[in-house]
């Protein structure tokens, strides 16, 4: 099955910054679990900050549209973000 790996780069000081869109952020991603199509997600715990999440797709679009609809994104705490195809087995 082919997978795609979503790559965000948080503002340094997230933690501090995320207590306003974090729910929604989580709810964000339990909708996307209970579809199936996210299959792994979390935060870096090493420096810098950020996060990865595994989607079971072929369709870098769908990963698109969930960075567009995350509230993370929204609010400005994902300085940068990255999609890649992933060959995991």
């Amino acid at each position: 099955m082919p997978h795609v790996l979503l790559e965000y780069a948080f503002v340094p000081e997230m933690l501090e910054r995320r207590t306003p869109y974090r729910e929604a952020h989580i709810a964000h991603v339990m909708a996307e679990r209970a579809k199936g199509t996210l299959i792994l997600s979390g935060p870096f715990t090493d420096e810098p900050p950020g996060a990865a999440f595994v989607f079971a797709s072929s369709s870098t679009a769908e990963v698109e549209a969930f960075v567009a609809a995350d509230p993370y994104v929204g609010a400005g705490l994902v300085t940068g973000w990255g999609v890649r195809e992933w060959g995991a087995g």
